[in-house]
């Protein structure tokens, strides 16, 4: 009986041993695998994928270099990305979270600083126009209206050269009259725009702020 006992205690010795050993090898195949399909995603420009793919494998191997690099440099894609979309609290997030594993990096720190720069003139912008966005968005499609003109022009530059018709270039003319017009007073807006989202919103006489310099922006004529 005891002799039973001591070989049924070495075998599992042995059993744990080797499912250790097991567990050892699925955890590096699955960091590799990670890497791997994050290094492919960073090739391919998906840092989204990328940073995905590395914090997965960080979560297997916190200490791995390959992961950590890895990591860190698609944050990096990923933050800037967020930035330039206008998502400053996700890029911000993203990047403090690389930073625990690359405290001295340069890029993130640069990063960083970029997007909280940019929040801050954000709060000024809304500070001194609450309705920028509104307003922005009203000059962007008074130009995108200038582009439909200068297509309404080559048209007419096209016809005249397929039928050789004068009027078509006396329509061009006309158009490219009102088209220059049409600059100039987008031009206006724009200067009107950057001192409203700089300098504030003037005051009326009344008090209220603004509503003389907001209705020559929105809607526009």
């Amino acid at each position: 009986m005891g002799m039973r006992l001591r070989r049924f205690g070495a075998l599992l010795v042995v059993s744990a041993v080797l499912l250790s050993g097991c567990s050892g090898s699925v955890e590096h195949w699955i960091l590799n695998t990670r890497v791997r399909q994050g290094d492919v995603a960073l090739e391919n420009g998906n840092a989204r994928d990328a940073e995905l793919s590395y914090r997965l494998a960080l979560r297997v191997a916190p200490d791995d270099e390959r992961a950590r690099a890895g990591y860190v440099e698609a944050a990096g894609e990923l933050a800037q990305e967020l930035y330039a979309k206008g998502e400053f609290d996700d890029a911000l997030a993203i990047v403090n979270e690389a930073l625990q594993y690359d405290p001295q990096s340069v890029r993130l720190q640069a990063i960083k600083s970029q997007v909280d720069e940019a929040k801050l003139k954000r709060e000024i912008v809304i500070s001194n126009y609450p309705t920028y966005h509104e307003a922005g968005t009203q000059i962007e499609k008074a130009y995108e209206q200038l582009a439909d003109s200068d297509k309404a022009i080559l048209k007419n530059l096209h016809r005249f050269g397929n039928t050789y018709d004068a009027n078509a270039l006396t329509a061009a003319i006309k158009q490219s009259y009102e088209l220059q017009l049409e600059v100039t007073k987008n031009t206006n807006r724009l200067i009107d725009y950057r001192q409203l989202v700089e300098s504030g919103v003037p005051a009326t006489a009344s008090g209220s702020a603004g509503a003389a310099a907001a209705t020559s922006l929105l809607p526009l004529p």
